[in-house]
């Protein structure tokens, strides 16, 4: 059982962190080339209606104004309108809007790296230095050296264009109208009870999660490998099969839960590097998530959308981290200590 002191310090330690993000991207925008309030008012726009538009925005206050100001909106999450990418709408809608498309493809992308990295590396462990390692760590190292930029359009000329069996982007068919109850295509797809609208999004998202799960799968079945074969080898485990315990029982009760606290760490960062944006996957697959919203922000000087999707990620990495570390106390309670 974790402690409540335990996850009451680690929430502490990440206000120091946010501070510091939030600190970072106000220096970062400003020094940035781009007058805000020309890409406001637009390049034809006059002198006078240029003015105009930095003082409505405090452009024109002392830049410690501007920052205590911009503090106290990044605590609220307020970030205003945007200024290029949805003129006029609230960030936090944008975002609010973005956010579980690329959350949705997170999760499924790291749900295929565990269901096919794990058992692979716990096998090619178990099987070290036979063909089924060779061939484990031969798929692993594809996996990782192969790109997405590359990898994406491969599938989609063999799945979609030769063999015509799943579309090339998107996240539902064009003849499927939706209500986005939670913004999870899946999840609201079956909320109508609309079975064929569900299949559509199935099979829109086949192609990015197993563009994004190959990574995934063989990130963790490297660290799953070398991690379980460090712990077969403690004594412990030689003990346990010395006292008559058969070696499955041995590996997977006593040997998959010390081997799993390293691969925790692996898991969490690539999943928060997901949640960040698979900017490559949903540029491919045409998929407009937050990672693309970042983008476009940043190709567009929308600086509102900009400041507020790299807050959003920050604490969705510090969120990740809390996460893993209460993860860690689970798998080993003399951590807390």
């Amino acid at each position: 059982m974790v402690s409540k002191r335990f996850v009451a310090k680690r929430l502490l330690l990440l206000v120091p962190v946010l501070f510091g993000v939030a600190t970072v991207v106000f220096a970062i925008l400003h020094l940035s080339p781009g007058d805000p309030a020309v890409a406001i008012a637009g390049n034809r726009a006059s002198q006078a209606f240029v003015e105009q538009v930095r003082t409505e925005l405090g452009l024109n206050d002392p830049l410690w104004q501007q920052y205590v100001r911009f503090l106290g909106e990044a605590a609220t999450f307020n970030f205003g309108e945007s200024y290029q990418i949805q003129r006029g709408t609230p960030v936090s809608q944008i975002l609010a809007n973005r956010l579980p498309i690329t959350i949705e493809l997170a999760v499924l992308g790291q749900l295929a790296g565990l269901l096919f990295g794990l058992p692979l590396g716990i096998l090619s462990a178990v099987k070290q230095d036979t063909w089924t390692d060779h061939l484990t760590r031969i798929g692993a190292l594809s996996g990782i050296s192969i790109p997405i930029y590359w990898s994406g359009p491969l599938l989609i000329l063999l799945f979609a264009q030769f063999l015509g069996v799943l579309p090339t982007s998107g996240r539902i068919g064009s003849a499927h109208f939706i209500d986005s109850a939670t913004g999870f295509i899946l999840v609201d797809t079956l909320l109508e009870g609309d079975l064929l609208a569900f299949r559509s999004a199935a099979r829109h998202l086949l192609l990015p999660v197993v563009v994004l799960g190959i990574y995934q799968m063989a990130l963790i079945s490297r660290m799953m490998r070398s991690s379980m074969i460090e712990v077969i080898r403690q004594d412990y485990m030689r003990t346990a099969r010395a006292k008559g315990q058969g070696e499955k029982i041995t590996t997977m009760k006593h040997g998959l839960r010390n081997a799993f606290i390293p691969v925790i760490t692996i898991i969490g960062i690539q999943f928060g590097a997901l949640l960040g944006g698979a900017v490559l996957t949903e540029t491919v697959f045409e998929i407009n998530g937050i990672g693309t919203l970042l983008v476009d922000a940043i190709n567009q000087n929308d600086y509102p959308v900009v400041q507020a999707t790299v807050l959003v990620f920050a604490v969705m990495y510090t969120l990740v981290n809390l996460l893993v570390d209460v993860t860690y106390s689970v798998l080993d309670p003399r951590i807390e200590q």
